[in-house]
C-alpha cells in the first residue's frame, strides 16, 4: 500500500581500513564541505 526511498550520503564504507578509499578522518583545522544533489525526474506518465 505505501511506499518509501531513503537515501542518505555517507563516506565510503570501511575507509579506515582500505588504503585505496579516501579518508574520512577530519584533522583539526580542516575544514569539511560537501554538497549533494539529486535530481528526479518521471518518464511515460501522461497528464489527464
Amino acid at each position: 500500500r505505501r511506499s518509501a526511498l531513503c537515501l542518505e550520503t555517507q563516506h565510503f564504507p570501511d575507509s579506515p581500513n582500505q588504503s585505496q578509499f579516501p579518508t574520512t578522518v577530519l584533522r583539526p583545522g580542516e575544514t569539511y564541505r560537501h554538497t549533494c544533489a539529486y535530481e528526479f525526474g518521471v518518464e511515460g506518465i501522461q497528464e489527464s
